[in-house]
């Protein structure tokens, strides 16, 4: 059962996100990450913590290649 993140409400439905492994396609590239998704509409809440770091630094490395 996927774990329940107080607090953090989708918008659109007005339920409890939960975390779920969801895989993100950039660049023909495909990599995974553990992301808040509202259970019924399906989506996804990137933290700007997320796009700011890990993602940006995916990001560079498949620019520079």
């Amino acid at each position: 059962m996927a774990e329940i993140i107080e607090g953090l409400v989708c918008g659109k439905c007005g339920v409890n996100a939960v975390k779920r492994q969801v895989t993100f396609d950039y660049m023909r590239r495909t990599f995974g990450h553990e992301v808040p998704v509202c259970p019924k509409c399906g989506k996804v809440f990137i933290a700007k913590e997320l796009a700011e770091g890990k993602m940006a630094e995916v990001e560079v490395m498949l620019e520079d290649k």
